[in-house]
């Protein structure tokens, strides 16, 4: 079950496209964020909310590769939060998406993760004897 998509960047520009993908884990449903997310994913971060929201799981959204964000995905994000059963988890957000959650104050309604609770750890074998 995923939805994903792409935005377009004019050739002249270095942007990074943006993409967008629905995930499941046992207990959480992720919608991840890369790239330069902006309005040209208008359309298909309307899907994937959807189909986030549909699952009737807590979400965690994952921004560790958004390289942009506009407006119009911050609104979105607002309105999922307001959407999903349990608080909106943001993992591990880089340093633009933290600004963006401190200046709109969205940070106040979502949890911001540092580490992926999900991600495996690595085990650590004993020596051979």
């Amino acid at each position: 079950m995923s939805t994903t998509g792409t935005s377009s960047t004019p050739a002249n520009e270095t942007r990074t496209p943006g993409s967008v993908s629905v995930l499941r884990t046992r207990a959480r449903t992720r919608l991840v964020l890369a790239g330069d997310v902006d309005i040209s994913l208008n359309a298909t971060l309307n899907d994937a909310v959807e189909l986030a929201v549909g699952l009737g799981r807590p979400v965690d959204v994952d921004t560790a590769d958004v390289t942009f964000m506009d407006s119009a995905v911050v609104a979105m994000l607002a309105r999922l939060a307001y959407r999903v059963p349990d608080r909106l988890r943001m993992l591990r957000p880089p340093d633009l998406v933290r600004f963006l959650l401190d200046v709109t104050q969205l940070g106040e309604i979502v949890d911001i993760l540092d580490e992926d609770p999900d991600e495996p750890v690595t085990t650590h074998r004993p020596p051979a004897a």
